[in-house]
């Protein structure tokens, strides 16, 4: 005879699983419609029908189809695990690096990410999808806050320019240079060096002696990357021009 103790502690967790499943198939489902279709404007019965459950699964597991979206946003990073295994030889860096790897969860899958960052550039949110909700904006804020103020700890950074202040402007030109690329005015090999330039430019404003040598090398670099992605453009339009004329 079964031990109903033992039936009790297992059913509850059979349900949980069952629902994880059903979530985890509701956020893939949504995922692969995004990257198909290029727009987060998704319906229920759309992504119902694509995750295989009723059309009342996606209501009661996320409440809404922007929580969806959401999830869809969240589910696909590993940010924080992956930061923490970053080394780097200084703040200035750190920050850097935090920046690419960033960057490169963007890079990596475009035809993803496009519409996802243009649905978290609307702030309004006018189609149920914006993603830029206070609560994220707050809590990207803080992390980027604590890179600057590691940086000034250091002494890399003046502590005379407030932290907040200075993640503002990395964040006005970084959401710059996002909103070029996800309406596709920016290609996906200048997003990178791009905004790490302008972080960089920023930064130097607020830097010590000892973080300008750091600084000054990076843009020296950035510079070289951008100015060789242009030469190549450069070369090839020359070769399609030259291409044309035979």
């Amino acid at each position: 005879m079964a031990d109903t103790r033992t039936m009790l502690v297992d059913e509850p967790g059979k349900r949980e699983q069952a629902k994880a499943e059903r979530r985890s198939r509701i956020v893939q489902a949504a995922r692969d419609l995004i990257r198909e279709t290029g727009d987060t404007n998704l319906s229920m019965r759309m992504i119902a029908r694509r995750a295989d459950v009723s059309l009342a699964t996606p209501y009661n597991l996320f409440g809404s189809k922007h929580a969806v979206v959401l999830a869809v946003f969240e589910d696909e990073r590993d940010f924080a695990e992956r930061f923490g295994r970053l080394k780097a030889d200084n703040a200035i860096d750190r920050l850097f690096d935090a920046h690419a790897l960033a960057t490169s969860y963007f890079t990596e899958d475009p035809d993803f990410y496009r519409p996802l960052w243009k649905a978290l550039l609307d702030v309004q949110g006018a189609n149920d999808t914006g993603l830029a909700t206070p609560e994220r904006l707050a809590r990207n804020s803080r992390a980027w806050e604590a890179l600057i103020h590691d940086a000034q700890d250091d002494g890399l950074l003046d502590p005379a320019f407030p932290a907040d202040m200075l993640e503002r402007t990395l964040s006005f030109f970084a959401n710059g240079v996002m909103l070029s690329w996800s309406m596709g005015t920016l290609a996906t090999d200048r997003l990178l060096p791009s905004a790490a330039l302008g972080y960089a430019l920023a930064l130097r404003g607020a830097a010590t002696a000892k973080g300008m040598t750091i600084l000054a090398k990076r843009i020296h670099e950035l510079q070289g990357i951008l100015e060789g992605s242009d030469t190549h453009k450069t070369d090839a339009g020359s070769e399609c021009a030259r291409a044309g004329k035979g």
